[in-house]
């Protein structure tokens, strides 16, 4: 079929995701009020637009890579920084960095309440010819639901938790179109608004998943559509707009949460069950509708993070076409960075030897703490920036050579670009770019909100707990899954781990111990995407499995340019006195009745 080919420009083309943004009308100014939205098809369309301009659009944020200076992944470089106060327990009430993702997301429920409430959304005609209207006017109000259910259970994630009073709680659900940001405590009070259960939030959050499913598309490509004058509305124009199978991965991740130990104190399989049918769908559809096509996923592939029409992507953001804020973030001052954050030890300590065995235990890598960067996982090296490190950068192949010894220009902490730990990091960094040439090589930068790599972690996680590692569940099992990340091309298009015998030798010590393989193998495939923060929680049983010392190599140069390397410098001490982020103050004043989560008492009305 002519439309087969079509792949190309629904996976590879940079310009297809540009269309997306027309066609998303912007939201009409503010000020037209909700009778001429309801009235105006551009206007309702610009309700669901909207949305996407408030999901993160790269990881430069508190939600991204800054969400790890909350864990043993990483240190902020700014002491002053909100997410540094917060990480070594010196939180202000006024100075919250995830306040404004509260109310982010309560805006984001407003306009899609407001498009499906008494089928407004429905109720206008939007196109002339009336079969296209119909088809678009489905993806619209499977959209609003989808679109819904994304805000939701970014709240769930974020803010959910045992309250003061006990209970496992989630967010205040709201189903009708209220500003609750702008509401009155008596408003509030007379709205209902009051955060629900755990459980209830998350049976929220399914069903508007399956509410979406049933009309939107399953994924936005042309091959997949069947009749050619349908791609006036559907296809590949839509790619960067949320689809039936991201509804399905939401699912999944939603699940694997709630199956987790923190919030499934009974022990409910079926979490976990449900966890890995979800993600397992996902995985198939990826393999076998977008992997039937040329140009489209092969899991073997490297991820490109410059690219975000990349197959990896199940759900992902609208991009900046010509970024270099990633670069600017994680570059040190040396080559014109801001050295914003640094990786730590403990991290790089994760990374295992280059045939896949934990270091020290690898029967042909022997590992050697004065010569510490040879021989390792070959993924630490698309990963991390270290002491010796030569990158090639720019058209020019100019050289950069990491100094992080001391007296070194990238020394930890000699200037206030340079990360506090000696490392900086590498992932979502383009080496082609050179600022000291005339002209700038630039790459697009987006973020993936939900990939192939998250869902392969979430079911092998799940499948182990279910049948242990080697068991099949749903037809595939935990350690062919995770098999498939380790022989995985590293970003920078290395091969993979080979010949894994290590992955054989743990998946024969049973569920535990492949759990534990597993959350490390996840600390290393998600590094700085922000989620690291909520596994940890999700997993953790005490706070002292949050409450870490962070640690950095401090490195000594000799005459004959060797080096030693001493482990024992302390960077900082993490000290959270709750394994939940707070609901915000300002909501807690402004809100009467609503429950607060344990270990923020102090942040109550």
């Amino acid at each position: 079929m002519k439309t087969l080919n079509r792949i190309v420009s629904a996976l590879l083309l940079m310009g297809s995701l540009a269309a997306c943004k027309g066609f998303l009308d912007p939201y009409p100014s503010a000020i037209r009020d909700e009778q001429y939205i309801l009235t105006s098809p551009t206007a309702m369309q610009g309700l669901l637009g909207e949305c996407y301009e408030w999901i993160s659009t790269n990881y430069n944020n508190n939600e991204g890579a800054y969400m790890d200076c909350l864990t043993d992944n990483a240190v902020r470089t700014s002491k002053t920084d909100a997410v540094s106060r917060m990480a070594v327990g010196v939180n202000a009430t006024d100075n919250y960095p995830f306040q404004t993702y509260w109310t982010r997301d309560y805006e984001g429920i407003y306009n899609t309440n407001l498009f499906l409430k008494d089928g407004n959304g429905r109720n206008l005609r939007y196109m002339l010819d009336r079969r296209l209207d119909s088809l678009l006017v489905n993806m619209l109000w499977g959209e609003a639901y989808a679109l819904r259910a994304w805000f939701e259970w970014d709240l769930l994630q974020k803010f959910g938790g045992r309250g003061t009073n006990g209970e496992l709680l989630g967010f205040p659900i709201l189903t009708e179109p209220s500003q609750v940001w702008k509401m009155s405590a008596d408003e509030l009070s007379d709205a209902g608004f009051v955060r629900a259960s755990y459980e209830d939030c998350v049976k929220r959050i399914v069903a508007d998943c399956d509410s979406a499913y049933k009309y939107l598309p399953i994924a936005h490509r042309d091959f997949l559509v069947s009749e050619a004058n349908d791609l006036t509305v559907l296809g590949s124009r839509n790619w960067g707009r949320i689809d039936g199978i991201s509804t399905v991965a939401i699912k999944a991740l939603v699940y694997q949460t709630w199956a987790s130990p923190r919030f499934n104190p009974e022990g409910d399989m079926t979490r976990w069950d449900n966890a890995a049918k979800f993600a397992k769908e996902v995985l198939d559809f990826k393999q076998n509708v977008d992997g039937s096509v040329s140009g489209g996923f092969h899991r073997a592939k490297a991820v490109n993070w410059f690219d975000p029409n990349s197959p990896e992507i199940v759900f992902g953001s609208r991009y900046n076409s010509s970024s270099e804020t990633m670069e600017k973030m994680f570059y040190p001052g040396g080559f014109q960075g801001d050295g914003t954050m640094g990786a730590t030890q403990d991290f790089v300590d994760a990374f295992g030897m280059a045939d896949g065995y934990p270091a020290g235990k690898s029967p042909e890598y022997a590992y050697n703490s004065q010569d510490p960067y040879v021989n390792r996982d070959p993924r630490f090296y698309s990963n991390i920036f270290y002491n010796g490190r030569v990158i090639t950068t720019g058209s020019s192949s100019r050289t950069y050579v990491f100094e992080n010894w001391t007296g070194g220009k990238d020394e930890a902490e000699a200037s206030s670009t340079n990360s506090r730990t000696n490392y900086h990091i590498k992932k979502f960094v383009y080496n082609g770019l050179n600022w000291s040439e005339s002209s700038v090589s630039r790459m697009p930068h987006s973020k993936f909100l939900i990939r192939w790599t998250h869902m392969v972690l979430c079911f092998a996680e799940a499948a182990n707990h279910i049948a242990g590692p080697s068991g099949e569940v749903y037809g595939l099992t935990a350690k062919e899954a995770i098999g498939w990340l380790r022989s995985r091309n590293t970003y920078d298009g290395a091969a993979g781990i080979t010949d894994d015998k290590y992955l054989e030798e743990v998946s024969i010590m049973g569920e535990k111990e492949f759990d534990r393989f597993l959350r490390n193998e996840r600390r290393i495939e998600t590094a700085f995407e922000g989620s690291w923060f909520f596994d940890l929680r999700r997993w953790s049983t005490s706070l002292a499995e949050l409450n870490k010392t962070l640690y950095r190599p401090s490195i000594t140069k000799y005459s004959d340019g060797t080096f030693s390397y001493d482990y024992d410098t302390v960077v900082e001490d993490r000290s959270f006195t709750s394994a939940f982020l707070p609901i915000p103050y300002k909501e807690m004043v402004n809100v009467p009745g609503l429950v607060q989560n344990e270990g923020w008492e102090s942040w109550t009305r």
